[in-house]
């Protein structure tokens, strides 16, 4: 189910999920058109470009669109992304690709038809800034004349940079030898510059390189059916316990013995999985053990643990190859006395030898499919490539069915041109985009010229021959569920903490901007302190000609406070509270300017990062900054940018949270607060699955980190460049047993 795109328009067949009358998901095929700022729906694809649609609406700088990974409905795995009003969340529309690159593809489109939008007029700063759009609205059957002579190329500028890091900071990774054509590395410590020293369960990747696009590997990677027998030589079988949401899952699997020393007692493992997809096409998928009440330990088996580890496949040679990372830090679990520390590494190391089984792989299918081959237990697609490999009388049958198939359409196209579609309209010609969910909808969908049951490797439901031996076929916990007895993540247990268990503490007297100690000696856990600015690349002057980046030299505002605060519910506005450090400030009538960063973490105890800088210049000599402040919402979101560093911590914590520039306001919801002489800056983390699975791991190993982070606003004009940090900051192993509770 290609997609066809040039510089203004992208079209092609997606899935609109819908909900029926008895509350259950569907899924109704339609064709799609994005052109410029309208979106157009058809039931078939259109004859031609006069043809009406059946609905379309148009794409404003209200609109966002999240992405909230994969689902089954209907026996069909999707890759669902929504599109709602950051002003009326009730009006959204929900819709899915066959695969996650055709989801990317649409997601960045409809994020950059939102770019274009035209700015409101100005309005009351003083007030909280949300604009009163017109709702998002889904227009019947009328095509909107509507055009927009701006660049195109404008949009590009809300991807985060994702092909170079934006942080200046020494590999951890130290290579010790080559096998199987796969380079070997292992995770030095900071004072093992040499990385000479072996930890009991150090951190070992392979690096190799395989003949495939980094979508069709991911495919391989991510399934649990019978064609992982054909690469991985370690896996015996395996299944979802638990499915948490579109990015994360609970997964358990059994291995094979053969391939361990003689006498060691098969070995199983129960998983987080979390994937995600970069916007430069990278995927990365990262595991850790878990407990979980529905999958106990199996007899046969011991249960190994595994610290961290995972897969990031990055494309490369123009998409036609990808790099291959393959990282692995296990806990075998075995007695010192039977295995030595050496033998231990070794098992690692043979694991780690199935990049080189993927290679293989890859390269023996390349001469009987194209190069958008992806594993037989990933997606219905794949069917038509092995359809190529069957015997002649059996692809005559296929071909005899698409005929049909196609037939079926023509039928059903000439019947609707006879019979027109005669919805019910309201009064004003116009519909709410959840209009979609109508009646006639529910009951028309577009044939598949394929059967669309999926084997259960991509199933996101617990398959009753894959389940676990001793797990009770009992309806699966929710995700919430899950949360709370989820005692620790069974890995690094001292950054492991319960969050819904972190015990009350008194109430104390204290002012908001004051609740995290400061240590600029960077020693003391649980405190603040402003961070190295050459840590951080920002654009150059002449960025527009050369696209380089150059070491940060200074911030133009000061940090003064933090907050780290927990409550039961948002923590709204923190800069406008009266005991808050900004209107002490303004009590006293100074110069001073603040601008206050709130990022707050979702789950059923509400934790909130606030982040306090101040400005003692007029904004007027900074025309970019005054610009900001005094700007809409759609320029700041399309301008404010967070440079994210995990500069101590595991891997798997690294690796999730990236050091790449990014663009909140097109990643998550961003909301807006300005007041007399600050601004506030609110980040919702739970607005995003991706944000939220990346928030959890972190949250689970916080206080083992060293958290590092720059504010910036994106210059994009030679006058904007180059670009300047707002502030810096450094997180020091906080801990949320010592969060400070809100008074209510």
């Amino acid at each position: 189910m290609g997609i066809a795109r040039n510089e203004s328009k992208i079209e092609g067949w997606l899935y609109a999920i819908l909900v029926n009358r008895i509350g259950m998901q569907i899924s109704r095929k339609r064709y799609f058109i994005l052109l410029d700022n309208c979106l157009n729906g058809y039931k078939m694809v259109p004859s031609s470009e006069k043809e009406e649609p059946v609905k379309s609406a148009m794409i404003h700088s209200c609109i966002r669109v999240t992405d909230n990974g994969r689902e089954s409905i209907n026996r069909k795995v999707l890759f669902v992304f929504t599109l709602y009003n950051s002003l009326d969340h009730n009006e959204k529309l929900k819709l899915g690709a066959r695969s996650p690159e055709e989801a990317a593809k649409w997601i960045r489109s409809l994020q950059e038809a939102a770019v274009k939008e035209c700015p409101c007029p100005t309005y009351n700063f003083v007030a909280v800034s949300k604009r009163r759009w017109p709702s998002l609205r889904l227009y019947v059957s009328k095509r909107s004349d509507y055009k927009y002579s701006g660049d195109w190329t404008l949009g590009s500028s809300i991807r985060s940079e994702a092909t170079a890091s934006d942080v200046i900071a020494p590999s951890p990774w130290k290579i010790f030898g080559c096998q199987n054509g796969l380079r070997l590395f292992k995770e030095a410590k900071d004072w093992d510059s040499r990385g000479r020293h072996w930890d009991d369960h150090p951190a070992i990747m392979a690096v190799g390189v395989v003949d495939g696009t980094s979508e069709a590997i991911f495919q391989t990677l991510m399934s649990l059916g019978s064609s992982r027998s054909e690469w991985d030589f370690c896996f015996y079988r395996g299944c979802v316990v638990e499915h948490l949401d579109g990015h994360s899952d609970v997964v358990h699997k059994l291995l094979y013995s053969d391939w361990l020393p003689w006498g060691m007692q098969r070995r199983d493992l129960l998983v987080r999985r979390y994937w995600r997809r970069e916007d430069d096409g990278t995927y990365v998928i990262l595991y850790h053990s878990v407990n979980h009440k529905k999958c106990p330990k199996q007899k046969g088996y011991v249960r190994a643990c595994l610290k961290s580890g995972g897969f990031v496949i990055t494309p490369s040679n123009q998409g036609k190859q990808s790099i291959v990372k393959h990282m692995l830090a296990v806990d075998w679990k075995y007695w010192k006395l039977y295995l030595r520390p050496s033998s231990a590494r070794s098992i690692t190391i043979r694991m780690l030898e199935r990049v080189a089984a993927l290679r293989e792989l890859f390269q023996a299918k390349a001469g009987n499919t194209s190069s958008e081959f992806l594993s037989r237990g990933s997606t219905r697609e794949i069917k038509a490539a092995q359809d190529s490999e069957l015997p002649e009388d059996i692809q005559l049958k296929n071909e005899e069915d698409t005929e049909i198939e196609i037939q079926k359409i023509e039928e059903i196209r000439k019947t609707e041109k006879d019979a027109p579609f005669t919805e019910e309209k309201p009064s004003s010609g116009r519909a709410s985009l959840m209009g979609i969910n109508d009646a006639s909808d529910e009951f028309f969908d577009v044939p598949e010229a394929y059967s669309d049951h999926m084997e259960n490797d991509w199933s996101l439901e617990v398959s009753p021959e894959l389940q676990p031996l001793s797990a009770p076929q009992s309806k699966l916990a929710s995700a919430a569920g899950f949360v709370k007895k989820l005692h620790d993540l069974a890995v690094h247990k001292k950054g492991c903490t319960d969050l819904q268990e972190v015990p009350n503490e008194d109430e104390k007297s204290w002012s908001y901007g004051a609740t995290l100690q400061t240590d600029s000696s960077f020693t003391s856990p649980c405190s603040w302190a402003a961070a190295d600015p050459s840590t951080f690349l920002i654009r150059g002057e002449n960025y527009l000609k050369d696209h380089r980046k150059i070491k940060a030299d200074g911030t133009l505002m000061q940090m003064i406070g933090a907050d780290w605060l927990r409550s039961n519910k948002r923590e709204d506005n923190l800069a406008a509270r009266p005991c808050s450090l900004v209107q002490k400030y303004a009590a006293g009538g100074g110069p001073e300017f603040f601008f206050v960063v709130n990022i707050q973490f979702p789950g059923t105890t509400k934790y909130t990062l606030a982040l306090y800088y101040v400005i003692k210049t007029p904004l007027e000599d900074n025309p970019l900054l005054h610009k900001f402040v005094n700007g809409d919402d759609a320029f700041r979101n399309s301008r404010f940018k967070l440079i994210p560093y995990i500069s101590k911590g595991s891997w798997i914590v690294k690796q999730s949270v990236g050091k790449t520039a990014c663009l909140l306001g097109r990643a998550l919801e961003v909301n807006y607060y300005r007041g007399r002489n600050y601004l506030e800056i609110q980040i919702d983390v739970g607005s995003s699955t991706v944000a939220t699975g990346v928030a959890s791991l972190v949250l689970g190993y916080l206080n083992n980190l060293v958290i590092e982070m720059a504010f910036l606003i994106q210059g994009e004009t030679e006058e904007e460049l180059p670009e300047f940090l707002l502030g810096t900051c450094r997180l020091n192993h906080l801990d949320v047993s010592k969060s400070v509770v809100v008074k209510k």
